[in-house]
């Protein structure tokens, strides 16, 4: 479908972001592999689009991402001259109207190859705890019965296992779980009649669990799901005055932004978690701290980064020296932060050997972030010429890696599999490839 008229929109757009056609092109392309749909367009498609060629459906958001990830703002059809898409509207459901459809959407196997292909927004509008506190619609009564603490502790409980799940055996055997519960348990209860501060509690207790949820649809590689989810877990955190789940919600899509390597937005999020959270005890400082060092270091910032990460390392023995933890946040979490801010920095041995302090103490129920640490460890040793023990590392990955459904513990596996290809003639390296293939599902193998 073409229109006679040069795209006035998209051209508008398109001189202000300075690219060359070519640039552009491989943005969008670039968009596309991050979603799992790679493309390979060239400066023609794009003179074309200019000219009033009207893109494939499937490829418009993708220009629009490409758009808002550099002109640092959302970026509409209508703006960029497109028409708008068929399940737009103009209504807004409400919080757990949405969180139904949500969960469904996630529910059904027939649904899921829509949903992995949603995008990673960078100019995403997140809301601050002032908009959200105390605001969200009232929801509507349905046929629950009247509930309790006692249910708000159901919902806690069953979030904590499917926590522990997920840690252990990774998102993909966990996720569905969840999402099954949210739909069926935990949102019904969210429209029963309860006192004022059992609906708060389970605001709360929700609000934990689309996080949690949120989380493990990352480690599918499901980026724009997550992001649904925890807009749905900041409107609900804030609802509840919950600030505890609104700080590690933000956090967490740091976390995101700066593993899918958008540094500037990991660092807004990581400074809105830290100001959403004034009275943050030294665990939780450290736990922010820490995501605030990473995402400066991305940016080349040393002198932000190096600032954060004493802040995360002083909190950190002030927590140490108490008893109570807080989450997964311990001294192997934050040896994991000092090797990261240490390899965006540069330095390679330095960020291996903090690597390694953090495999040696961390904790054996986190098989998943093992598998997925040592696997990087190994990577950065093989950076450094160093093949023999790179191959040890890998190994060692490979015991626990048979126990996980696991997107990010897929990708750093094909990643072993490609880097390891050019060395087979060495003994160690021979040996490694021939365990792996034991152990690799066929569709990870390179071809």
């Amino acid at each position: 479908m073409t229109t006679r008229q040069p795209n006035a929109g998209l051209e508008r757009l398109y001189r202000e972001s300075g690219w060359t056609l070519r640039q552009f092109a491989q943005e969008v392309n670039r968009i596309g592999t991050e979603r799992g749909t790679p493309l390979k367009y060239q400066q023609p498609s794009v003179h074309q689009w200019l000219s009033g060629h009207l893109p494939k459906e499937t490829v418009r958001p993708l220009i629009l991402e490409a758009l808002a990830r550099r002109l640092l703002r959302p970026i509409t059809h209508a703006e960029a001259g497109f028409p708008a898409p068929p399940e737009e509207s103009t209504s807004h459901p409400t919080t757990v109207e949405g969180l139904v459809d949500l969960g469904r959407q996630d529910m059904d196997p027939s649904r899921r190859s829509i949903l992995g292909v949603s995008l990673f927004a960078v100019a995403l509008t997140v809301p601050n705890w002032p908009d959200v506190v105390g605001r969200m619609e009232a929801v509507q009564k349905g046929h629950v019965q009247r509930i309790g603490m006692a249910d708000v502790q159901t919902v806690s409980a069953m979030t904590e296992r499917i926590s522990d799940l997920d840690d252990q055996f990774g998102g993909r055997t966990a996720r569905p779980m969840a999402a099954a519960f949210l739909v069926n348990t935990a949102t019904p209860y969210l429209r029963a009649e309860a006192p004022g501060s059992v609906r708060k509690a389970m605001m709360g207790a929700v609000s934990d669990l689309c996080y949690l949820t949120g989380y493990m649809a990352v480690d599918e590689g499901l980026h724009g799901l997550a992001q649904r989810y925890y807009l749905k877990a900041l409107e609900l955190a804030g609802a509840s005055e919950d600030h505890l789940t609104f700080c590690t919600t933000l956090r967490g899509m740091s976390v995101q932004a700066v593993d899918l390597g958008h540094g500037v937005e990991a660092i807004r999020l990581a400074d809105a978690a830290a100001a959403a959270s004034p009275k943050a005890g030294p665990r939780m400082r450290a736990f922010l701290a820490g995501q605030q060092a990473h995402a400066a270091a991305q940016t080349g910032d040393r002198v932000s980064a190096q600032s954060y990460l004493n802040e995360a390392e002083v909190a950190m023995e002030k927590a140490e020296s108490q008893s109570k933890a807080f989450g997964s946040y311990d001294p192997a979490s934050l040896l994991y932060h000092t090797s990261q801010v240490k390899f965006e920095l540069g330095d390679v041995a330095g960020s291996i050997s903090a690597m390694q302090q953090s495999d040696r103490i961390r904790q054996s129920v986190y098989r998943r972030a093992r598998v997925r640490h040592r696997c990087t460890l190994a990577e950065r040793q093989l950076d450094l010429g160093h093949l023999e023990a790179a191959c040890e590392t890998w190994t060692l990955a490979l015991e626990d890696y048979p126990s996980l459904q696991s997107g990010r513990a897929d990708d750093r596996i094909r990643t072993m599999h490609s880097r390891i290809r050019p060395y087979l003639k060495n003994h160690a390296a021979r040996e490694l490839f021939e365990r792996a293939r034991l152990v690799t599902p066929s569709q990870l193998m390179p071809h």
